[in-house]
Protein backbone atom coordinates (compact mmCIF):
# COMPACT_ATOMS: atom_id res chain seq x y z
CA UNK A 1 0.00 0.00 0.00
CA UNK A 2 1.36 3.41 -0.94
CA UNK A 3 2.08 6.00 1.76
CA UNK A 4 1.23 8.81 -0.67
CA UNK A 5 -2.50 8.98 0.22
CA UNK A 6 -1.73 9.14 3.95
CA UNK A 7 0.88 11.84 3.42
CA UNK A 8 -1.50 13.78 1.21
CA UNK A 9 -4.20 13.62 3.91
CA UNK A 10 -1.70 14.77 6.55
CA UNK A 11 -0.62 17.67 4.35
CA UNK A 12 -4.22 18.66 3.61
CA UNK A 13 -5.07 18.58 7.32
CA UNK A 14 -2.07 20.75 8.13
CA UNK A 15 -3.09 23.28 5.49
CA UNK A 16 -6.65 23.42 6.85
CA UNK A 17 -5.44 23.87 10.42
CA UNK A 18 -3.00 26.57 9.37
CA UNK A 19 -5.78 28.37 7.50
CA UNK A 20 -7.78 28.77 10.70
CA UNK A 21 -4.78 29.84 12.75
CA UNK A 22 -4.35 26.63 14.73
CA UNK A 23 -0.83 25.29 15.08
CA UNK A 24 -0.16 21.86 13.68
CA UNK A 25 2.01 19.23 15.34
CA UNK A 26 4.77 20.08 12.84
CA UNK A 27 4.66 23.72 14.04
CA UNK A 28 5.68 22.77 17.56
CA UNK A 29 7.75 19.68 16.86
CA UNK A 30 5.48 17.45 18.97
CA UNK A 31 1.92 16.23 18.63
CA UNK A 32 -0.61 18.09 20.75
CA UNK A 33 -2.82 16.23 23.17
CA UNK A 34 -6.41 16.03 21.96
CA UNK A 35 -8.96 18.21 23.70
CA UNK A 36 -10.87 16.40 26.41
CA UNK A 37 -14.26 15.07 25.46
CA UNK A 38 -16.86 17.56 26.60
CA UNK A 39 -19.17 16.53 29.40
CA UNK A 40 -22.70 16.93 28.12
CA UNK A 41 -25.21 18.57 30.42
CA UNK A 42 -28.47 16.79 30.95
CA UNK A 43 -31.58 18.80 30.05
CA UNK A 44 -32.08 19.50 33.78
CA UNK A 45 -28.46 20.69 34.19
CA UNK A 46 -28.74 22.88 31.08
CA UNK A 47 -31.94 24.43 32.42
CA UNK A 48 -30.25 25.12 35.77
CA UNK A 49 -27.25 26.76 34.07
CA UNK A 50 -29.47 28.98 31.91
CA UNK A 51 -31.49 29.94 35.02
CA UNK A 52 -28.32 31.46 36.53
CA UNK A 53 -28.24 34.07 33.76
CA UNK A 54 -29.92 37.43 34.37
CA UNK A 55 -33.07 38.40 32.45
CA UNK A 56 -33.60 38.37 29.50
CA UNK A 57 -30.81 35.86 28.85
CA UNK A 58 -32.32 33.31 31.25
CA UNK A 59 -35.13 32.85 28.71
CA UNK A 60 -32.70 31.83 25.96
CA UNK A 61 -33.00 28.45 24.28
CA UNK A 62 -29.59 26.72 24.24
CA UNK A 63 -30.63 24.31 21.48
CA UNK A 64 -31.63 27.20 19.21
CA UNK A 65 -28.43 28.98 20.27
CA UNK A 66 -26.36 25.96 19.25
CA UNK A 67 -27.69 26.22 15.72
CA UNK A 68 -27.06 29.98 15.63
CA UNK A 69 -23.51 29.42 16.94
CA UNK A 70 -22.59 27.22 13.95
CA UNK A 71 -20.85 30.03 11.98
CA UNK A 72 -18.91 30.96 15.15
CA UNK A 73 -17.54 27.41 15.42
CA UNK A 74 -15.40 28.06 12.35
CA UNK A 75 -13.24 30.31 14.57
CA UNK A 76 -13.98 29.34 18.20
CA UNK A 77 -13.79 26.14 20.22
CA UNK A 78 -15.84 25.70 23.39
CA UNK A 79 -14.37 22.66 25.13
CA UNK A 80 -12.00 22.54 28.07
CA UNK A 81 -8.49 22.28 26.67
CA UNK A 82 -9.71 23.11 23.17
CA UNK A 83 -7.34 25.06 20.96
CA UNK A 84 -7.40 28.71 20.12
CA UNK A 85 -8.15 29.10 16.44
CA UNK A 86 -8.76 32.31 14.49
CA UNK A 87 -10.65 33.29 17.66
CA UNK A 88 -9.91 32.26 21.24
CA UNK A 89 -11.26 29.16 22.94
CA UNK A 90 -14.38 30.20 24.85
CA UNK A 91 -14.46 27.56 27.60
CA UNK A 92 -15.21 29.29 30.95
CA UNK A 93 -15.89 32.59 29.14
CA UNK A 94 -18.36 33.82 31.80
CA UNK A 95 -16.40 35.77 34.40
CA UNK A 96 -13.16 35.66 32.40
CA UNK A 97 -11.23 38.91 32.10
CA UNK A 98 -11.39 40.18 28.53
CA UNK A 99 -8.37 39.53 26.30
CA UNK A 100 -7.01 36.97 28.76
CA UNK A 101 -7.22 33.59 27.00
CA UNK A 102 -3.67 32.16 27.21
CA UNK A 103 -1.92 31.78 23.88
CA UNK A 104 -4.30 33.98 21.89
CA UNK A 105 -2.99 37.10 20.16
CA UNK A 106 -5.65 39.76 20.73
CA UNK A 107 -5.75 42.99 18.75
CA UNK A 108 -4.44 46.11 20.50
CA UNK A 109 -7.96 47.57 20.32
CA UNK A 110 -9.39 44.58 22.15
CA UNK A 111 -6.59 44.49 24.73
CA UNK A 112 -7.58 48.04 25.73
CA UNK A 113 -11.15 47.01 26.71
CA UNK A 114 -11.46 46.61 30.49
CA UNK A 115 -13.71 44.26 32.38
CA UNK A 116 -14.82 40.66 32.32
CA UNK A 117 -17.27 38.73 30.21
CA UNK A 118 -20.85 38.44 31.42
CA UNK A 119 -24.15 37.94 29.58
CA UNK A 120 -24.61 41.67 28.90
CA UNK A 121 -21.08 42.20 27.58
CA UNK A 122 -21.33 39.10 25.38
CA UNK A 123 -24.66 40.45 24.09
CA UNK A 124 -23.07 43.78 23.16
CA UNK A 125 -20.13 42.01 21.53
CA UNK A 126 -22.13 39.59 19.39
CA UNK A 127 -24.60 42.31 18.39
CA UNK A 128 -21.77 44.00 16.47
CA UNK A 129 -18.11 43.41 17.28
CA UNK A 130 -16.90 46.32 15.12
CA UNK A 131 -19.26 48.74 16.88
CA UNK A 132 -18.40 47.35 20.32
CA UNK A 133 -14.62 47.56 19.80
CA UNK A 134 -13.59 49.68 16.82
CA UNK A 135 -10.37 48.25 15.44
CA UNK A 136 -11.07 44.66 16.44
CA UNK A 137 -9.90 42.00 13.99
CA UNK A 138 -13.15 40.05 14.34
CA UNK A 139 -14.99 40.33 11.06
CA UNK A 140 -18.29 38.78 12.21
CA UNK A 141 -21.10 41.21 11.26
CA UNK A 142 -23.15 40.53 14.38
CA UNK A 143 -26.53 39.08 15.32
CA UNK A 144 -29.19 41.78 15.11
CA UNK A 145 -32.10 39.89 16.70
CA UNK A 146 -32.05 40.12 20.54
CA UNK A 147 -33.74 36.67 20.79
CA UNK A 148 -30.98 35.11 18.66
CA UNK A 149 -28.37 36.68 20.96
CA UNK A 150 -30.17 35.41 24.09
CA UNK A 151 -30.24 31.93 22.58
CA UNK A 152 -26.51 32.03 21.75
CA UNK A 153 -25.71 33.32 25.26
CA UNK A 154 -27.78 30.49 26.80
CA UNK A 155 -25.92 28.00 24.59
CA UNK A 156 -22.55 29.47 25.55
CA UNK A 157 -23.47 29.24 29.25
CA UNK A 158 -24.31 25.55 28.88
CA UNK A 159 -21.48 24.62 26.48
CA UNK A 160 -18.66 26.49 28.23
CA UNK A 161 -19.49 25.79 31.88
CA UNK A 162 -18.44 22.73 33.86
CA UNK A 163 -21.35 20.34 34.18
CA UNK A 164 -22.73 20.74 37.72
Amino acid sequence: MSRAPALLMLLAGSVLLAACGQKTSSDSGAASAPASAPAVATPEQAKALVATLPAPYNTGDPEAGKAKFTPCAACHTLTQGGPNMTGPNLYLIFGRKRASQPGFDYSDAFKAVPGSWDAASIDTWIAGPQAAVPGTRMSFPGLKDPKDRADVIAYLKVATSPVP
